[in-house]
């Protein structure tokens, strides 16, 4: 097809795992708030940056916002509202894999359960190789060996009508060829969880939209947060357009993402507030028990080693846990303390492919508002 799936695939690879960023000198420091408004005013600067909103929550309160760059591209359209949706990207798995968890501490089903077991349709269509032997958990862990079927290179971004189920997508992967056995080694694939939001819908007999809306979204207070499902999937609300460049190179609007893509790997439109309110209640254990959480959190043994903290922003600990997304035209990312009292989250539209912006530039966002003395 063309490089916008490439790119698109690596973008939304950035968030299962938590990385490594340092923090205030103690979770009870207040971050340095008044630098909110320029730090973003900096991002916005950067090459390939449309516009960017960002919020600081701490224990729950908003203790600074601010908006920079435009709402549209070449300055017009006025600001992003500060409050706006946008989309988290693959931020989506963690509420993904949330759900499915506490089905699994409700005994409904079990992380070692086999594929062909909780979902008989892909072993009896063989939609996925080896079905039998892979679990719930390497499906949660990244480790079941399953492509993604972006690389399938079968879908088209720029098509914001076409609906393909999840079935459809699982399918794109029969043909091409296995990462690894199941459980040898993690590699990132998007198809993992668009075979979690089937089990999920399966065991439930729910819409997967629907189970997030009440096993997440409600209980934690998400009430501007929702997961579209089918296409075209424009945000509600004034919000930031992102662009991406298309086959003749001219960037084109991408704010009517096809939601069939998304789902329950990267489907999930939210807020600043919204997306603080979840990492917070995630982190303080309103959402699962502990042992449950690190299936999530915890890294895989052969996972690409993440950075040190003095490597990435202040040098000093606590580490902060970051976890963002990206597609085409837009990278979000939402920063927690280890004890959740403190989240930063940000959202940036872009006019570059996603191989072409840094995340290293919303690191700096944090380190302005995190880091005593810089």
């Amino acid at each position: 097809m063309n490089s916008t799936t490439a790119a698109r695939t690596a973008g939304l690879a950035c968030v299962m795992l938590a990385l490594s960023i340092a923090a205030p000198a103690t979770a009870a420091d207040r971050p340095r708030t008044r630098n909110v408004q320029e730090a973003l005013n900096a991002l916005a600067k950067t090459t390939g940056v449309v516009g960017a909103i960002g919020e600081v929550y701490v224990d729950g309160k908003r203790v600074g916002q601010g908006s920079a760059g435009s709402r549209l591209l070449d300055g017009k359209g006025g600001k992003i509202p500060a409050g706006s949706r946008y989309r988290v990207g693959s931020q989506t798995k963690q509420m993904t894999a949330t759900v499915l968890l506490q089905l699994v501490r409700e005994g409904k089903l079990g992380l070692d359960d086999k594929l062909s077991d909780v979902l008989p349709q892909v072993a009896q269509q063989d939609l996925v190789e080896r079905a039998d032997e892979i679990t719930v958990r390497q499906l949660i862990r990244h480790t079941s060996g399953i492509p993604d079927f972006f690389a399938s290179e079968l879908f088209d971004d720029f098509d914001f009508t076409t609906y393909h189920p999840p079935i459809e997508l699982v399918k794109a992967t029969r043909g091409l060829p296995r990462t690894g056995a199941p459980g040898e080694k993690f590699s990132y694939s998007n198809t993992n969880y668009m075979l979690l939001g089937m089990i999920i819908e399966k065991v439930t007999g729910h819409p997967l939209s629907a189970e997030l809306a009440r096993r997440v979204f409600a209980p934690v207070g998400m009430s501007r947060t929702y997961l579209p499902t089918k296409p075209p999937a424009a945000i509600k609300g004034p919000h930031g357009h992102g662009y991406y460049p298309g086959p003749d190179g001219k960037l084109r609007d991408m704010d009517r993402l096809n939601a069939s893509y998304g789902y329950a790997a990267g489907g999930v439109i939210s807020t600043a507030r919204d997306v603080s309110a979840f990492q917070r209640a995630f982190v303080q254990g309103k959402l699962l028990p502990a042992s449950l959480q690190r299936v999530i959190t915890d890294p895989p043994e052969d996972a690409p080693p993440q950075p040190s903290p003095g490597a990435r922003l202040c040098g000093s600990e606590p580490a902060l846990q970051a976890i963002g997304g990206s597609g085409s035209g837009f990278v979000a990312m939402t920063f927690t303390s280890p004890d959740g009292r403190l989240q930063l989250a940000v959202s940036a539209t872009l006019s570059v492919s996603n191989r072409d912006f840094s995340p290293a530039a919303i690191d700096q966002v944090a380190k302005a508002v995190f880091c005593p003395g810089k």
